[in-house]
């Protein structure tokens, strides 16, 4: 599938969650919903665009991951092992001070949706770029398997951000490997203690293994956003672009 192939895919699968969202929402978000959707579809373009461009800018790895192993295991280690440094990746966005100035463009939003997926800051889309790039030219990943992993974690992002509800008990199965909307939901909470927790970005076995994953399912009490970020300015794209500098 070709780069163009995945964006209009992509596009697709946002505009139906989309739908089914104004439908049948998990959360209603009244004025919200109608107010975020043209920063962050312009931020999402960014993130996307960008992403492209990294992309095309590849070279051809010089090795397979693992000449012996069978093509679909090299497949499953590739996923793995790029998720993994995407999660670190992840975790210093949070735990040091310019990656948290930056990685608040995403955490502002209240009204968390589809259209949240890619509400990020450039500079956050590139700093995630970087830690992909360590395992690609260290192990030497195929582009395919790359492409793979970029597939599926955007088409993730998509759904764990999606204000739809999952049962529980789907939920709960699933989560064991998988990161899930009801899991991810968390992490957008105003609580910090709950904002660290459910870094995942395809697998949740990270989050299992280091103890930093969270299960809660008291939805009633969880509130999105970040405390004094929610006026107007905050929220415009003006604002979202600006936002790395406030201290």
């Amino acid at each position: 599938m070709t780069a163009l192939a995945r964006v209009a895919a992509l596009a697709a699968a946002c505009s139906l969650l989309w739908v089914i969202e104004g439908r049948r929402p998990f959360i209603a978000f009244g004025e919200h919903r109608a107010r975020h959707v043209r920063p962050n579809l312009a931020l999402a373009g960014l993130t996307i665009l960008t992403n492209v461009a990294f992309a095309a800018a590849l070279p051809p790895s010089a090795s397979p991951l693992a000449l012996h192993w069978p093509f679909w295991l090299q497949g499953l280690a590739a996923v793995a092992i790029l998720d993994f440094f995407a999660w670190v990746a992840h975790i210093l966005l949070h735990e040091t001070s310019w990656g948290w100035r930056t990685h608040r463009v995403h955490h502002s939003d209240v009204a968390v949706d589809v259209t949240t997926a890619f509400r990020q800051h450039p500079g956050e889309t590139i700093w995630r770029l970087a830690w992909r790039l360590v395992p690609i030219w260290i192990l030497g990943i195929p582009l395919p398997f790359v492409a793979l992993h970029e597939t599926l974690s955007a088409a993730n992002a998509l759904l764990e951000h999606a204000n739809v509800g999952i049962p529980e008990g789907v939920d709960r199965v699933v989560r064991s490997i998988f990161v899930t909307p009801n899991m991810h939901k968390w992490h957008h909470s105003r609580n910090a203690r709950e904002t660290d927790t459910n870094y995942g970005n395809i697998l949740s076995i990270w989050d299992r293994l280091f103890g930093t994953l969270t299960s809660r399912t008291e939805f009633s009490k969880l509130r999105f956003g970040l405390d004094g970020f929610d006026g107007a300015g905050s929220q415009s794209l003006r604002g979202l672009l600006g936002m790395p500098a406030q201290r």
